[in-house]
């Protein structure tokens, strides 16, 4: 015999998710029967700025896109007009941008799982974590003069360089941040109560994940090894690495995806340190975009798409962005159906959704 039905409101604000996403529980006793998700809160209206920014300011804008990711958003961007206008950057601006963009995979990971500790109420694992996020954040700010917003990327390479001495004094910053990570591991991966709200819980499979349009860490944890790195682009040609996944499908799985990958970013960023080359880091753009092209990139949380359509002006005509957080969405409603309402936070944190991306 079925129980009472109600429907509890979770969020717009929530304590455990600093961004507006609303989701409404139906629910029986202490079991979520089904889960209808809301967004749209904080739209801004970012991609119809390209009818106001040339495609040169646009840069500025997509940037704003999200903080965290911000870097990303402006690569995504960017990569989409260079390949438009068959601009083909330096070596060394290709190597400085994948070492920006894993600093701030590691950023991006680092924070989640102080959030992740937070939802669980450690709030001492969660100040020892984000400690070594400001290690992360000092080195994007000695290579950019930016700590969430940097500015350094435009059309054709990069706005400024960043000399080798700087480069090879993340070394030592990226071995203490390793360090202190694998102390926390231990708490993530082994601390009893811990494994007690990640194991078995939020269990995705891998035909879900593939069938629901899954991305990132959300889709490697259920032992899909998609990484769109793979394609090549800035210098992820010419370093190795190898594609991490968890056979685990649930919140632990999740969770040790996202941890190995910080180790993953730390050894790319010594390949390129290693290996970059000393040439410059801008070539001259002439002319304006003509035709459409889309790119697809790995953000933090997973693929992201940025389309683009010009006809040779000042202003391009449309410029589309699709987040990996509005394709894990749909899995997110789905991994929410049969859990106790206790496990609903953790469970949209295990996510890592950004409704910023999402609402642009």
């Amino acid at each position: 015999m079925k129980g009472n039905r109600s429907v509890i409101p979770f969020g717009p604000q929530h304590p455990v998710l600093p961004e507006p996403i609303h989701i409404d529980l139906v629910v029986e006793d202490e079991k979520v029967v089904e889960a209808i998700p809301s967004i749209g809160f904080v739209h801004r209206g970012l991609e119809s700025l390209v009818t106001k920014k040339d495609f040169g300011e646009m840069v500025y804008v997509a940037e704003r896109i999200c903080g965290i990711c911000s870097f990303g958003h402006g690569y995504g961007y960017v990569n989409a007009i260079e390949h438009l206008m068959s601009i083909e950057p330096t070596d060394r601006a290709k190597y400085i941008r994948t070492i920006l963009f894993e600093l701030s995979r590691m950023h991006s990971h680092i924070l989640w799982l102080g959030l992740m500790a937070d939802a669980f109420g450690f709030e001492s694992l969660f100040m020892e974590t984000w400690k070594y996020r400001e290690k992360i954040l000092d080195m994007l700010e000695a290579a950019t003069g930016g700590r969430v917003i940097f500015s350094i990327i435009r059309i054709g390479g990069l706005r400024k360089d960043v000399p080798d001495d700087v480069l090879r004094g993340f070394l030592p910053e990226l071995e203490k941040v390793e360090e202190g990570i694998r102390a926390c591991e231990k708490a993530f991966m082994s601390d009893p109560a811990v494994l007690g709200r990640l194991k078995g819980v939020g269990y995705i499979s891998k035909e879900d994940a593939i069938r629901l349009g899954c991305e990132g860490p959300f889709l490697r944890g259920s032992g899909v090894a998609i990484d769109n790195r793979t394609r090549g682009y800035a210098a992820y040609s010419k370093v190795d690495y190898d594609i991490i996944t968890s056979e685990d499908g649930d919140s632990y799985g999740r969770c040790y995806v996202r941890i190995q990958e910080i180790y993953q970013s730390a050894d790319i960023i010594r390949q390129c340190i290693e290996n970059i080359p000393g040439e410059g880091i801008y070539v001259p753009v002439k002319g304006f975009p003509n035709g459409e092209y889309m790119t697809v990139i790995e953000q933090p949380r997973g693929g992201a798409c940025y389309y683009v359509h010009a006809s040779g002006k000042k202003f391009i005509e449309r410029m589309r962005v699709r987040t990996p957080t509005f394709a894990n969405v749909p899995a997110l409603a789905q991994m929410l159906k049969g859990c106790d309402v206790a496990d609903v936070p953790i469970l949209v944190v295990t996510v890592d959704p950004c409704i910023s991306c999402t609402e642009r």
